[in-house]
């Protein structure tokens, strides 16, 4: 086997840069992933090993091989500023994929951040070049590839499969430190939609609850909590 790199998937900036602006909505996770009624959400394991802040952007994706973790090196070749590096390493927890090479060359890159089905290292120096990482663990244990230099094969721009979602290239990446939640490309405008009104209704209610109204109250204004 050899590796494959496809072309980057066309993406709509205008669309994610909405997407991008709602990052001070608080629980981001979780508002989209209601907009997505519950579908799209990677499972509780995938975590902020990184620095703290949100993950927003279309997803750049990796297939590795179960068994046989190498670098992923060439996903620099397509990286543009903006994605978010979504690597599907079969949840392997005792070989770590990305380290803080990867994390600065991925700053440079104009990469906005990484989400791992597997494990990551280095994660001091993510949080001191503040980019963030989600992945299942973290741990000491490099990829092979340092030793035998071999860095195939791998699948980049290709459907994968993380945190129990697939991930197609160009899907929009949400990321903070409650989950994952992933946007299919084709349903991006329409989510967005209802998370903006469910994120604008949940501001209010806080409001209300501060302001002393009961459950009650809420229920007979919006119809939920």
């Amino acid at each position: 086997m050899s590796t494959t790199i496809n072309p980057r998937r066309e993406v709509d900036a205008e669309l994610i840069a909405r997407f991008v602006a709602m990052a001070d909505v608080m629980s981001l996770s979780c508002v989209v992933s209601d907009a997505l009624q519950r579908n799209g959400t990677m499972r509780h394991d995938i975590k902020p090993k990184g620095a703290d802040r949100k993950i927003i952007g279309p997803a750049l994706t990796v297939q590795l091989t179960a068994g046989d973790i190498v670098d992923c090196l060439d996903v620099f070749t397509v990286a543009k500023p903006g994605d978010v590096i979504v690597i599907d390493a079969f949840g392997e927890t005792e070989t770590s994929i990305w380290g803080g090479l990867m994390t600065g060359l991925a700053r440079n890159a104009g990469v906005v951040g990484a989400v791992i089905d597997g494990s990551c290292r280095d994660t001091d120096e993510a949080k001191y070049l503040d980019f963030p990482v989600s992945a299942k663990v973290s741990g000491p244990r490099q990829a092979h590839t340092a030793i035998s230099g071999r860095r195939e094969p791998i699948s980049i721009n290709v459907p994968i499969s993380c945190g129990g979602v697939i991930v197609n290239p160009g899907d929009l990446v949400v990321a903070d430190e409650i989950g994952v939640a992933i946007v299919p490309q084709a349903d991006m405008a329409a989510v967005y939609e209802r998370a903006k009104t469910i994120a604008d209704n949940e501001a209010r209610m806080r409001e209300m609850v501060l302001e002393g109204k009961t459950f009650q109250d809420l229920l007979d204004k919006f119809g939920r909590i």
